[in-house]
């Protein structure tokens, strides 16, 4: 039996679960950082680890955590209506409620008050994401050309993004990558299967500190309006 206790959490742009990118890599925009809590937050501890360019972290589902685990699942993938195993998927609902992420490592700050402080890119963790350990990656051994996908084999589409006059402005003053971070997570259509359907209807996303309404019709996700959220997420 291990017991597993938390070496640091996340802060990420992302405040809340609807809209974030579904896996690792998809918003390559997106950002965050990983704060050691005070018993692991050594700078020995992330000696040379700077010459790594990714990191896999293990991680916590801590919103999910206590609705347990199923044993089938229906992946967004397949729109929603057919089941898989939950160990042929990525379900948040797993048995030990783990996630496993890769990361750009983007640097090691040593200067923060929290230092060390990894700095992290691409992510597709909520803010306030608990982490269990910290791993480099080697391409040499873990980058597999050849290897399949199963029902995931086809790439991710995207729909283009537009925004309406009544938010350009606020769109403009953001900063460029937090403009990033917005067309690439609304570009995966982050809206639940089942509510596809509705045209007409609005949804909002905590993205970088900013509430993001919006719509999808046509193919096409417009922004309606970007409003200020304070104290959801890293700030745009």
């Amino acid at each position: 039996m291990i017991a597993l206790d938390p070496i640091g959490t996340v802060r990420s742009c992302f405040g809340e679960k609807f809209g974030i990118p579904r896996q690792p890599g998809l918003c390559p925009s997106a950002w965050g950082q990983l704060v050691f809590c005070d018993a692991y937050r050594s700078p020995e501890a992330v000696r040379s680890l700077e010459g790594f360019s990714h990191v896999w972290l293990i991680f916590g589902f801590h919103e999910t955590a206590d609705q347990g685990w199923k044993p089938t699942v229906r992946p967004p993938r397949l729109g929603g209506n057919q089941r898989v195993g939950v160990f042929a998927s990525r379900s948040t609902f797993r048995p030990n409620g783990l996630g496993l992420s890769l990361v750009k490592l983007e640097g090691v700050d040593l200067t923060s008050p929290d230092a060390p402080v990894l700095l992290l890119g691409g992510l597709d963790l909520l803010d306030g994401t608990p982490v269990y350990d910290v791993k480099p990656y080697l391409p040499y051994a873990e980058a597999l050309p050849s290897a399949t996908a199963g029902f995931a084999r086809d790439e991710i589409s995207r729909l283009p993004v537009e925004v309406d006059d009544a938010a350009a402005a606020d769109f403009q003053n953001l900063s460029e990558r937090a403009r990033g971070v917005l067309r690439e997570v609304l570009s995966l259509d982050p809206r639940p299967a089942t509510q596809m359907a509705d045209a007409a209807r609005e949804f909002g996303a905590s993205l970088c500190g900013c509430n993001v309404r919006f719509t999808v019709s046509g193919g096409i996700c417009r922004i309606l309006r970007i409003e200020k959220a304070e104290g959801s997420g890293l700030n745009a």
